[in-house]
């Protein structure tokens, strides 16, 4: 039927029903995928390049695998496996702030997370129990549910910008522009431009307002 859509991967089979039997996992791949990504960014993740890492062919990999989409997915997924859970403390605010300290701590190793979060957010096996530990911690909350849901989407999504706004600044391209805009609140002809900069911690480097931002925005979503 036109317009037919796969079901996501995880209700589809392990491994395709035809062939040999299994010789890899969708962990061992996910795996794969994830350590050509974190040492040579995402664009180097191809079926090709990750059935090489795993010493087999790129046509082997689609008997696991059937896109390129489904392996971002997973990897997606697997990153959510990264949190701690811990039971709810009673204090909302504080268990998603550290939940989103958490989230900005894996982003950090997983540099091309950030991306994927923004451009495909996706909910796998760890993601819904990440989902599931917010809705505990939330239980007691008396925002509605389509709230909650915002406030978990929220804090995904502005903790994968702060990263990528983190990770750009170290970029050589980016100090120069800094440097610049420096230059231009010295000159004295922009006062709320010279205002920003004179904002910044002595050393120079932008003060970490991350669980400012977060709280203000959790509070604001929740009430």
């Amino acid at each position: 039927m036109a317009g037919r859509q796969e079901p996501v991967i995880w209700m589809r089979p392990e491994q395709a029903r035809i062939g040999r039997p299994a010789e890899r996992s969708r962990a061992e791949i996910t795996a794969a995928a994830m350590d050509l990504a974190d040492r040579e960014g995402l664009e180097a993740v191809s079926m090709r390049r990750v059935a090489a890492a795993l010493g087999t062919g790129a046509a082997s990999l689609y008997r696991y695998v059937a896109t390129r989409d489904d392996l971002l997915d997973l990897m997606t997924d697997s990153t959510a496996g990264e949190y701690d859970l811990p039971a709810p403390s009673g204090d909302w605010q504080a268990d998603l702030l550290q939940l989103a300290h958490q989230a900005r701590q894996i982003m950090r190793r997983h540099p091309w997370l950030p991306t994927l979060v923004i451009t495909r957010p996706t909910l796998g096996p760890y993601g819904i129990d990440l989902l599931e530990h917010v809705l505990d911690v939330l239980a007691d909350h008396p925002a509605d549910p389509a709230r909650k849901l915002e406030a978990f989407a929220l804090l995904n999504a502005l903790t994968a910008l702060f990263v990528q706004n983190e990770l750009a600044t170290a970029d050589p391209d980016a100090q120069r522009q800094t440097a610049y805009l420096r230059h231009v609140a010295a000159a004295g002809d922009h006062p709320r431009i010279a205002a920003l900069f004179a904002a910044t911690a002595p050393e120079g480097e932008p003060r970490d307002r991350f669980a400012t931002i977060i709280r203000r925005t959790l509070t604001g979503v929740l009430g």
